[in-house]
């Protein structure tokens, strides 16, 4: 690992030679240039013996102070929790959808849609963050996350709905980067990352009120619509605060407009755009619409391979571009610790995600429960995982190490994946499953927000935009993944099982897609109660199936952490004001 380690060392040398007599001192009325804050005395800056003659104190470089700073913060932090809320408010809405719109073979995208958009945005804007003001960039993609809502939630067609979800994942992963670049601007970095902690409740109780929300507007006279009109409340009700209070942050300030424009890479935005929409499409249609073997599948499997090789040698190479301006930060693939915590943080995602949807739809077929009970059962996952993830941020500096962190968190991960594709079954008591729940919420948890702390310590601070779009492209990219093939897995082995379950009733394929999209489908509610029982040991045999990907998942994050350094990363103590 001797060639890794030194390129890993030459990543962050700048950081350690910044120039220590470079003072900066901010008034609230200013413009912030992240420049600015990123070159002065680092070394000072982490080391926990700094003393009370440091220049860079909580009052010189806070922008906002006192109750300002507290509405700020809890601003950022529904903006995060909204971006969570959507990724998961589908989870329970999937049966009322298809019973307005039918289509029950686009279903998925209800899901997928919004990591979709996510993912496909997320290095452009990450780069556009690291040029443009930030505070207004941030304000822009609340107000396209909170159009693609109204348009969810005024839908005419179920082709109208997958369009505002992909649009809303767009919009709401601006917000999410918008609020780690405002929190990492606005903050020392001794205080860093416990701020950036407070993203993972905002983000688990999202994850959590999710289903919850989804379930009881879906059940209710309001209908599934409110589970997206809602986002323009709390928009509503966060507004003044964004506007008035949040300070602008201008990254490259003497930077004229239109060469920030054109040092974009926007040639590599679009290869990754495509290359994700191309993986996306016959995945989630493979089985369900078209057959794996069809032309139309294995025309957009060959284009996907075209454009991931584009996109491959158009970023090794800088073509249309320049090494500094590349829409993917190529240069930290050269570091050890980067591209393990961004496999680490991809398969926390995966395991989070595959537990939000698929432990509610246990009780939903099971026991037959409706959208907010289903939900509720999914408390003992998320309320770990919220728990576990924000005292993890908390001790992650006073430990320093955090090797042990992703190997605890990888080995929970496994130990729960295991247990839920052996032990579940239609007669699995409801504690055993909240068992399992606590322990994957742990390994879900524990390491879901610590990459961005750490990856940005490992590079230039000047360089810290991209890093955190790095990690934020690990997280999206392993919820897209994990919903994408999971979803494939249910639809196919669920449609495969039920077949063979209903034998001989002669029912067609759209009926048996159908009872896949939510147990009070017309299919499982009128079958004679023998064929019911067996269907419903059909489909969880199913969604245990999909516990497959998690433990994959569990065990390369096991590997990863044990390639990781064991050495101790210093940080100042947190502190919070």
């Amino acid at each position: 690992m001797a060639s890794t380690d030194s390129a890993e060392q030459s990543l962050s040398s700048d950081y350690k030679s910044a120039d220590a007599d470079k003072k900066a001192t901010i008034s609230p009325t200013t413009y912030i240039s992240t420049n600015d804050l990123s070159h002065v005395d680092a070394e000072k800056h982490l080391s926990p013996t700094a003393n009370d003659d440091d220049p860079l104190s909580p009052e010189e470089e806070r922008v906002i102070n006192g109750w300002r700073w507290a509405l700020a913060c809890i601003a950022l932090y529904i903006s995060v929790f909204l971006f969570a809320l959507d990724n998961t408010i589908v989870a329970d809405v999937q049966a009322p959808v298809v019973e307005r719109f039918g289509q029950v073979e686009k279903v998925g995208w209800l899901g997928i849609g919004f990591p979709l958009g996510g993912c496909m945005a997320c290095l452009t804007l990450g780069k556009l963050f690291g040029l443009f003001e930030n505070k207004w960039l941030y304000i822009a993609s609340i107000i396209m996350f909170e159009a693609a809502s109204a348009l969810c939630g005024g839908a005419p067609t179920m082709d109208a709905l997958v369009v505002g979800r992909v649009w809303a994942g767009l919009g709401g992963v601006g917000m999410y980067l918008g609020t780690l670049n405002l929190i990492s601007s606005y903050t020392r970095t001794a205080e860093r990352p416990l701020y950036i902690a407070g993203t993972a409740p905002a983000w688990g109780l999202g994850c959590i009120l999710g289903p919850v929300f989804g379930g009881a507007f879906a059940d209710s006279s309001a209908t599934w619509r409110w589970s997206f009109y809602l986002n323009l409340v709390l928009f509503g009700a966060t507004a003044p605060v964004l506007l008035f209070i949040l300070k602008p942050v201008r990254p490259q300030p003497n930077t004229p407009l239109l060469e920030k424009l054109k040092s974009v890479d926007w040639t590599g935005g679009a290869l990754t755009l495509a290359a994700y929409a191309l993986f996306v499409v016959p995945v989630t249609f493979g089985g369900a619409q078209w057959s794996w073997g069809s032309g139309g599948s294995i025309i957009l499997f060959v284009l996907f391979g075209v454009c991931l090789i584009a996109l491959v040698l158009q970023q090794g190479f800088s073509i249309l571009t320049t090494p500094e301006r590349r829409v993917f930060p190529v240069d930290l693939l050269k570091s050890r610790t980067q591209i393990l915590l961004y496999i680490s943080t991809a398969c926390g995602a995966c395991a989070l995600f595959t537990g939000v949807y698929y432990i509610p739809l246990f009780f939903a077929f099971v026991h037959n429960t409706n959208g907010i009970h289903s939900a509720v059962h999914l408390l003992p996952f998320i309320c770990v995982a919220i728990t576990v993830a924000f005292f993890g941020g908390i001790l992650l500096p006073t430990a320093g190490r955090y090797m042990p962190f992703y190997l605890v968190s990888g080995s929970f991960q496994l130990i729960a994946a295991c247990l839920f594709f052996t032990q579940i079954n239609t007669d699995t008591s409801s504690a055993k499953i909240y068992g399992f729940s606590a322990l994957m919420g742990v390994g879900a948890g524990l390491t879901q927000q610590a990459a961005f702390s750490i990856s940005p310590m490992l590079v230039p601070a000047d360089r810290a935009s991209d890093a955190l779009n790095f990690i934020s492209l690990a997280q999206t990219s392993g919820i897209l993944l994990s919903l994408t093939i999971s979803s494939a897995v249910f639809q196919n082995v669920g449609f495969r099982n039920l077949q063979n379950a209903l034998r001989g009733l002669d029912l067609p394929a759209a009926d048996i897609h159908a009872a896949l999209a939510g147990a009070k489908s017309d299919l499982l509610t009128t079958l004679p109660p023998a064929f019911r029982e067996k269907a419903i040991v059909a489909i969880v045999n199913a969604l245990r199936d999909g516990y497959l990907l998690v433990v994959a998942g569990g065990s390369i994050a096991i590997v990863c952490a044990l390639l990781m350094k064991r050495g101790r990363m210093t940080f100042a103590p947190p502190t919070a004001g």
